[in-house]
This record gives C-alpha cells, structure tokens and sequence, in this order.
C-alpha cells in the first residue's frame, strides 16, 4: 500500500495540472454557469490543435453570464473539483503568465472559438531581487495560486454590447525551453455584454497565434532573467495589466477572499443574458496584502469588489498568513506545502510505513491475559 502511495504522490507532483472553472461578476459568485469546463485538468501542447481556442471537446455551459462593460471579472482555477484556499491553484511549480481574451461572437453558446481574440488581460513576470533564477522570481500563476485560485480584471468600458466569448489562460513553463514545451491551460466563458460603449478590437485566432518557439513559449524559466516577454499579442488600448506580486500564500488587494467561494450562497440560474438582470456592484472593500517571504508590489489593474457571501470569513490580520494547511491526520508531519519535494515526501511515507509495521508487530505479539 505504501508503494502505492508513494507512486500516487509521484504523480500527483508531476500532473499538478488544474482548470479554469467559476466565474464572479463585481464579487458575486456565478460558478460554473458560463463555463465551458473541459474534461479534463491536461494541459494542451499541440500548437496545430484548434484545442488552443477553448480546450478539447469542452462540456456545454449551462447559458450565459450578463455583464456590462466596466464590470470586474474574476476567474477562477483549481487543480480539482473544489475550492479550497490551502491547495494552490494550478500546483507543480507550475510557473508562467496569466493571459484572458475576449472575441465577439453572434451567440456565445453555439460560437466555436474559431474567430478572433483580442487580450484584456495580462499577469506576466516580474524580477525578484533575492533569487538566481527565473523560478524563484513573481509569476501570474504565483498570484493565481497564492490567491484562491482567482485573479480578476476589468471588461473595458468602452466595448460594444453583444455575445463574447472569454478566453482565460495560464501558460506553464516548468518544462520550456528554446525548443518549446510550454503548457496552455484555457477555458472559454459564455457572456453578454450590456452598455452604450462602442469599442471594437482587432484579434487574433488560435491555434495561429503561437508557436513552440514563439516570444514567450520557447523560453526557459531556469536561468537568471532579466526580462520575459509575454506571449500573444499586445494588450488592447483600456485593457488591464498586472504586475505579480505574490510569493507564498497572501490575498490581493480587492480581490475576492480567500474563502470557499459560493458556500452559503445560492447557485445562480442559468439563463441567457436577455432574461439574466445584471447585479449591481457592491461597494469595494480593500484588503490587506499579505506576503511572508519577499516585498510585494501592488498590481496595476484596478481594485475590485469584495463577493458578498452569506457567511464571510474575518478578514485576515496583517501577521496571520491567509490560508493555513489541515494539520496531517498521523503525528508524524506531512512535508509542507513548500517543502514538499520527492525526498521529503518519500521520507515521510517511509516514517509512516515503519510506524504501520511496528503497531502490527505489538499486535501479533499481544497474549490474553489468564487466571
């Protein structure tokens, strides 16, 4: 049995791959009603595949999510059907930009994702003066998975009402090279978009847009950068650009709380964004930036407001870190989420293989007492 977990956890570090699945509009949780969850938690590495557009062979969304240009977006992406804050989003040292597209469609439900993209949002690399190489240094999938999972940008205020399709993706680059080997992770959202903005972008389409070798893809983490360019094309004109912050565990200033999101509070329908009322913003509650191993800086996209939950989690202190890890269910400590490597993982089974054997042994040794 023990082999059998240590071959299990081997997996598990090696596949950490993770989804894109919920959505919230201006801090109300919508789950997973627009979302095109693809079947699987693999990334896409084929760049003839037209997966690149919304993933390979993505379930049907339930309808669609009604937004008005200006509202706050926020995605959200976990390695499995859950939603808790101690796991990382995407784990696996899974490291590389945090990328969303949107594309005007006819009807967001029966769009293929085969038109253009333009990008609304970015989340890439910034140097880290403490650490040698590009892995220790602030990714957009370092803010994703230290931040519940989420990360959350503006729909430009200016963009023409209609059907659109919401391209996220978060590209990993643990396994790149000159040579290529990057993963893409990507899911499509259904939404309307509501307003009197008149805005329209030129994209690109997918797979045409990257290559294995391309900026950005075709790139090694592992050595000392001094810069990174972002895949894709450039940012539209009133699109939102964050700068990664985050190193460890902590919350991003206005972003959605670190807490399960959508317990407590009622599934919303699914419905097509004619009959779905648009939800009026809540008012923005900045939180605190909480960081435990390196200075942080504050990201450039704007500010969003706080989800309403019917049971809200106290806001962390600015000491208290704002996840912490289930204790181990043996007294013999698992390795920690950041010291959890081969070894030490290999280690600890051992400990407890060796434990297991010594309470058989005191077992089969036991005598009944007698008179």
């Amino acid at each position: 049995m023990k082999t059998v977990a240590i071959l299990a956890g081997m997996a598990a570090m090696a596949n950490a791959h993770a989804t894109w699945q919920q959505l919230w509009r201006n801090g109300e949780d919508l789950e997973s009603t627009c979302a095109r969850l693809p079947p699987s938690n693999s990334p896409i590495e084929d760049y003839t595949s037209t997966a690149l557009q919304c993933n390979v062979n993505p379930a049907a969304a339930a309808g669609k999510c009604s937004f008005e240009a200006g509202d706050t977006v926020t995605i959200e992406m976990h390695q499995h059907n859950d939603r808790e804050c101690t796991k990382e989003g995407i784990g696996g040292a899974h490291w590389g930009p945090v990328l969303a597209y949107m594309g005007k469609v006819e009807d967001a439900a029966l769009a293929d994702g085969s038109g253009e993209f333009f990008k609304i949002y970015q989340n890439g690399w910034k140097k880290n003066p403490e650490a040698a190489q590009g892995d220790n240094d602030f990714w957009g999938t370092k803010d994703l998975n230290y931040n519940c999972g989420k990360l959350d940008f503006k729909i430009p205020a200016d963009l023409a009402p209609g059907d659109y399709l919401l391209r996220a993706e978060a590209i990993a680059l643990h396994a790149a090279s000159s040579g290529g080997g990057a993963q893409h992770y990507v899911t499509c959202y259904q939404l309307t978009v509501t307003g009197s903005g008149s805005a329209t972008f030129e994209g690109v389409k997918f797979p045409e847009a990257y290559s294995k070798t391309g900026p950005g893809l075709g790139f090694s983490i592992h050595a000392d950068l001094s810069d990174y360019p972002i895949p894709g094309p450039a940012l539209i004109a009133g699109g939102s650009e964050a700068t990664p912050q985050l190193l460890t565990f902590g919350q991003i200033t206005g972003a959605p709380p670190a807490a399960t999101g959508g317990s407590g509070s009622p599934k919303p329908s699914a419905t097509t964004a004619a009959a779905q009322p648009t939800s009026t913003a809540v008012a923005a509650q900045p939180t605190t930036l909480i960081t435990s191993a390196a200075p942080t800086a504050s990201a450039s996209a704007t500010p969003v407001a706080e989800p309403v939950s019917s049971s809200p989690a106290p806001a962390p202190s600015a000491t208290a870190p704002a996840a912490s890890a289930p204790p181990a269910a043996s007294q013999t400590p698992a390795p920690s989420d950041k010291e959890y490597t081969l070894e030490t993982f290999i280690a600890w089974l051992q400990d407890e293989e060796a434990a297991d054997v010594a309470k058989a042994k005191a077992r089969r040794h036991a005598r009944a007492f007698r008179v």
